[in-house]
Formats: C-alpha cells, structure tokens, sequence
C-alpha cells in the first residue's frame, strides 16, 4: 500500500510525494495552492498508488478556506504564540474530525485540522494551513 493525496482546488491540482509501505504515513510535505475564490471548497482525494494499474482511491474529504482567509484578513500582529483567533466546529458540511483552531504563531495566522476520510471504512489526514504572499 503506497497512499498519496491529491489537493484540489477549482481547476489546481497538486499532489504529495507517495509513501512506501506505510498504512500510517507522513507526509510533512509543503503544498502551493492558488485561491482565487476563498468560497469554493478545498478537496482532498487519498488513493492507493499502484505500479501497474490503476490508482484505488481510499477516501476523500472537503474542507472550507473561508473562517482561516477571514481571520487572515482581521490584519492580526504582534499576538503572543499560540493566540486563538477563532475554532472552526466539525458539522455535518465539513469533514473536520474534531474542533480545528486557527491561531497566531511565528507572526503567522495557522489552521491546524484534522480531517476525516469519506467513502472509506476509516481513516484521518493532518493538515496544517498557512497563508503565502506570492
């Protein structure tokens, strides 16, 4: 079992390197996504990749930009680390797992969220979001 993510967000696509051999994998890998429209959802696709055949996708999950680009955009600086700035609650429209907080480290607005897999028996991916000026 080889698992790797894809990232998608309107017609952008960007994908982790695969991990070999590990049902637990980590990835710790640093993804560039364009937002146009903080609106549309991000998609996370997890497949199996496979060598000589098809990819097998294992789960998928979907998850909001929108309360993160709002506290990006309150303009917050010189919060002591770890400052809440808001929490984002799991609901029935999200796949968060559990409570995701976005917060103020290093000079940097950060969500942290842990994001629950559908169309599959189970399965969890981290994410960590953090906003670059390209």
């Amino acid at each position: 079992m080889f698992p790797s993510p894809l990232i998608l967000i309107e017609d952008e696509k960007v994908k982790t390197c695969v991990v070999k051999k590990n049902v637990n994998p980590e990835w710790n890998d640093l993804l560039t996504l364009l937002v146009s429209d903080p609106n549309t959802p991000v998609k996370l696709c997890v497949y199996d990749k496979d060598t000589f055949s098809f990819d097998d996708k294992m789960g998928d999950a979907e998850f909001e930009i929108g309360p993160y680009i709002k506290a990006l955009k309150m303009g917050l600086k010189g919060l002591p680390n770890g400052t809440i700035i808001t929490k984002v609650q799991p609901n029935r429209q999200n796949c968060l797992a559990e409570e995701s907080r976005i917060y103020f480290n290093n000079g940097k607005v950060v969500q942290d969220m842990v994001l629950r897999l559908r169309n599959v028996e189970c399965g969890e991916v981290e994410l960590q979001l953090q906003w670059v000026n390209i």
